[in-house]
């Protein structure tokens, strides 16, 4: 049932006298740069966070093996993350309410030159309403909700009356293996919560992603006889083009797809990394492309990447170099199907309360065209998977920054929401 107005005012109060507490922890949290592979020392920090406010701690390894055989599990490169997944489970004095999965996570993506950023990305900088710094919207200010929205019930002597698991995983911005691995050692519950920067709305839907590669081979000879050789570089310009034909067609399907039909170009097609070549004299005899696409919920993975093989191949056998050395395509990180979030559950009404509560304003709900963790809870666990937290500008880019209003009102959000999903009992 819905909190009562006394209990909703003291909750309110508490996240606003332990708010410069949280501000505090989320600029220790970007203070790691914590990017692919490089996520050790912070969840260290994490660990010690959650035990130290005595939540029964698990941190474990990703299983490989059990990854590779599920349908949703990213390919496991070289580059894959070995830092441990890191999870703190608050159990209530008796299992009164409905449990819930509190996640977030810590890896984000490179900052890119310095030189392009007003301050450095892992220096955390507050300027009037704004906190900057690499991963300080996505999503370290999430991270620090989810724990600080707990801390808010405990400072007004209650704690929730059911399991709450706060999980804090890697390889969100590469596979999603992070989060599918603690639905592999077994966690789960009857609702979902992850703060990523969604503009104080719900996502509503949200598309697949498959991360690839192309290996395209060149004949390298001397400049000057050129005309004699194949430009790697050159022909992977072309393969490109059949990449972006094959982008068009998805989007021309997205009629009939709710959620994605009034989109413009709901499918994006990102060439995100090239190298080639060994010499600027020389014709490039390699050359190599990193790209991510979008999937409309409902395709497979597996669908999808067929469709890229057959696209290079379609064009390469009409291309007359690229007819006798065929590019290769490689599948090297997220396989991730999307997923549309089912309106009128209970948990969506309970946060819509609580965001009402919180802010003044209806609950709003939109698609999103990125990946995101909720996908797992969502396809696999078959719970009501939320997304939802704070405005923020420029994630992915420079001088990437979170509003501390926004997020204190989504972190007040978050603990109205605990305390109506899960119960409260004296802590």
């Amino acid at each position: 049932m819905p909190l009562d107005p006394a209990l909703t005012e003291r909750i309110t109060a508490a996240v606003a006298d332990g708010f410069a507490e949280q501000v505090a922890h989320t600029q220790a949290l970007v203070r790691f740069p914590s990017t692919r592979g490089n996520e050790q020392a912070i969840q260290d920090f994490v660990f010690r966070s959650f035990r130290d406010r005595g939540y029964a701690m698990d941190r474990f390894a990703m299983d490989r093996d059990v990854i590779a055989a599920h349908p949703g599990g990213g390919p496991v490169s070289a580059e894959h993350s070995e830092a441990p997944i890191v999870v703190g489970i608050h159990r209530p004095k008796q299992e009164a309410g409905r449990s819930l999965i509190l996640q977030a996570h810590v890896d984000v993506v490179p900052p890119g030159p310095g030189d392009l950023w007003t301050r450095p990305p892992f220096e955390p900088a507050v300027e009037g309403d704004w906190l900057y710094g690499r991963g300080g919207a996505d999503m370290k200010a999430g991270h620090a909700a989810n724990l600080f929205a707990l801390d808010a019930l405990r400072r007004i002597g209650l704690q929730p009356a059911a399991t709450v698991t706060l999980q804090s995983v890697v390889e969100e911005e590469s596979t999603g293996n992070g989060a599918l691995m603690t639905h592999l050692r077994g966690y789960r519950a009857d609702a979902v919560l992850i703060p990523e920067p969604e503009d104080e709305k719900l996502v509503r839907a949200n598309t697949g992603v498959l991360w690839f590669q192309v290996e395209v081979r060149g004949q390298p000879v001397h400049v000057r006889e050129m005309g004699t050789g194949a430009n790697a570089i050159d022909a992977t310009y072309r393969v490109i083009g059949a990449l972006r034909q094959l982008e068009e067609s998805w989007n021309a399907d997205k009629a009939g797809r709710p959620h994605f039909e009034g989109e413009a170009h709901p499918i994006n097609l990102n060439i995100g990394r090239i190298e080639g070549g060994d010499w600027a004299s020389s014709v490039p005899a390699w050359c190599r492309i990193d790209c991510r696409i979008a999937l409309y919920p409902g395709v497979s993975a597996t669908q999808a990447a067929r469709e890229i093989e057959a696209a290079v191949a379609d064009f390469a056998r009409g291309d007359r170099f690229l007819s006798n050395t065929p590019p290769k395509v490689t599948f090297n990180g997220f396989w991730a199907e999307g997923y549309v979030l089912d309106a009128g559950s209970e948990a969506e009404a309970v946060l819509g309360r609580a965001h009402r509560s919180a802010t003044g304003a209806d609950l709003q709900s939109f698609m999103t065209a990125g990946y995101l963790d909720t996908r797992v809870h969502a396809l696999y666990d078959r719970v009501p998977a939320l997304c939802y937290g704070p405005f923020s500008e420029n994630i992915h880019g420079f001088d990437e920054r979170v509003s501390l209003s926004s997020l204190q009102r989504i972190t007040t959000t978050m603990a109205l929401f605990v305390a109506e999903w899960c119960g409260a009992e004296a802590a």
